[in-house]
């Protein structure tokens, strides 16, 4: 993937990953659009700095979702990138039934809303590519999370199926970060062995700017999760996962 001089598009732009890729883009000298929920968090990451633009969009409405894409044709002709970084997580879904349909309309349902609204424009730019975000939990399963981890266990299988069905047009790559110090949960910004969301920035940043551009970008924290199935070890990082929720 091309890091510089690209019209990117990032969904989950007010805050955490999503407004940290925003701003590494952005120093590089790319055109971004950082687009989410509240005008207010997008002004805050857009706030003092060069070629950042705004665009409220909410990824589990269809209306939104088609009014983005209409602003992006019509304002941004040039865009040739897609970092969808939305997403939303609980721990309360596992005893409310209405909320885990929410997390997956948003994490899965929305990358897909967004992802098929946008490939029209994006297909046939120069270096056009698009940047989905699963989790290390889509391998893996959090026991506090069973929709979280099956939303993000279905954004890795729908990033295999564009990865093929856009080959030769689009890049596809799949963001699959660890547990990292973000916002997402309640007190995560701060939770002992999640990584430093500037480290995490950095690691991930080293990973786009690799040539060729790994079509899954995987930061050394996120190793074990990715690699259970293959190493006949999911059931003992579940184990682990689960003792990391009696301790929390």
């Amino acid at each position: 993937m091309k890091t510089t001089g690209n019209t990117i598009l990032v969904t989950g732009g007010g805050s955490g990953i999503g407004q940290a890729l925003a701003w590494q883009f952005a120093e590089r000298g790319n055109t971004v659009i950082v687009a989410g929920r509240t005008e207010e968090s997008l002004r805050e990451t857009a706030e003092g700095r060069e070629g950042i633009h705004t665009q409220v969009l909410d990824v589990a409405d269809n209306a939104s979702v088609a009014e983005c894409a209409a602003r992006m044709t019509r304002d941004f002709p040039e865009l040739n990138v897609l970092i969808h970084a939305a997403g939303i997580m609980s721990y309360d879904e596992q005893h409310d039934i209405a909320l885990a349909e929410k997390i997956i309309d948003i994490n899965l349902v929305g990358t897909m809303r967004i992802c098929e609204a946008l490939i029209p424009q994006l297909s046939g730019k120069p270096n056009a590519a698009i940047c989905t975000t699963s989790s290390g939990l889509a391998f893996v399963p959090f026991p506090v999370a069973p929709a979280y981890s099956a939303s993000k266990a279905g954004v890795h299988s729908y990033s295999l199926n564009l990865r093929q069905r856009l080959k030769g047009d689009i890049e596809v790559i799949e963001i699959a970060p660890p547990g990292v110090q973000t916002g997402l949960t309640e007190g995560q910004e701060t939770r002992e062995g999640y990584l430093p969301l500037k480290d995490y920035i950095e690691q991930t940043m080293a990973n786009f700017e690799q040539e060729p551009t790994p079509p899954e970008n995987l930061v050394p924290n996120v190793l074990a999760l990715r690699n259970a199935e293959r190493e006949g070890r999911v059931e003992e990082v579940q184990e682990m996962l689960a003792r990391a929720v009696a301790n929390r």
